[in-house]
């Protein structure tokens, strides 16, 4: 197994090379390969340009200011959640911990019942959208990196945790309508982080026939388990939202930055 990443390959029966340098391992029982690159390629770093890149929108390539939190302690008032006290504290500090997750699942686990947690789902969007404008502004270099990244032929799929409507508006206000070739957000058929969904979407929307030609980047753990669930050929932290580089590469980031602005010189330097 020498020259091999980290990748785990206990299950594997048999294995060759390819000419590229490429070792591959099959699993007879399941009739399926997986190639693991040597570690000459290394891990985690692209050794072509990408033909996608994934990118957040809050904490990563937005800046609102707290508003997630002042939305949702709106809608936890909503639903009957005291103004203060331990179940007020629970709910704002599991609110903070799921960061980048789809809020209507957020809700989901913390208040149970379809019904209520579709109340504050509403009430949760209502409010962040009163205070859009003025509440959002681009993180600094962002939208020159979406311009960059586009300009060298990497397409840019904007995605986020909020509904498809919420989405929208934010980007309205930053007048980011045609910012990205594409804009994903969960709803039927697409779950939300951290599952896979929207990165793969994505991906298909895009035309990109591999995962493997695919970067993320995101503020969040739930950014970083969805792009390496995806298969992505890398999956970026920034340090310009809701969690810090300890969470970040627990979660299993390939690269943690200091902000959406420092990507482009990672993606196109080869």
């Amino acid at each position: 197994m020498r020259g091999c990443t980290a990748v785990t390959v206990r299950h594997c029966t048999h294995s060759w090379s390819r000419p590229n340098g490429q070792r591959v391992f099959t699993r007879r029982s399941a009739h399926r390969y997986l190639a693991v690159r040597t570690a000459a390629q290394g891990v985690g770093v692209p050794n072509q340009t990408p033909a996608l890149a994934v990118l957040d929108m809050a904490g990563t390539t937005v800046a609102d200011d707290g508003l997630v939190i002042r939305a949702f302690d709106e809608a936890a008032t909503e639903v009957g959640v005291p103004v203060d006290g331990a179940d007020r504290e629970y709910a704002r500090r599991y609110v903070l911990d799921t960061m980048g997750q789809s809020k209507i699942e957020v809700f989901r686990a913390l208040f149970g019942a379809e019904e209520r947690a579709q109340q504050a789902n509403a009430a949760f969007e209502k409010t962040y959208e009163h205070y859009v404008d003025g509440g959002v502004q681009p993180i600094t270099g962002a939208a020159e990196a979406i311009s960059q990244l586009r300009s060298a032929g990497v397409k840019v799929a904007l995605t986020t945790g909020f509904s498809p409507g919420t989405q929208h508006r934010i980007l309205t206000a930053l007048g980011w309508e045609d910012i990205a070739d594409l804009t994903i957000a969960p709803g039927d058929g697409v779950r939300g982080r951290p599952h896979p969904d929207l990165v793969l979407t994505a991906l298909m929307r895009a035309g990109v026939d591999d995962v493997a030609h695919v970067a993320v980047a995101g503020d969040t753990a739930s950014d970083i388990l969805s792009g390496r669930r995806a298969g992505a050929g890398l999956v970026a932290g920034v340090l310009t939202g809701a969690h810090d580089e300890q969470a970040l590469r627990g979660a299993g980031a390939t690269h943690v930055l200091r902000s959406v602005a420092d990507l482009p010189s990672l993606l196109l330097s080869n």
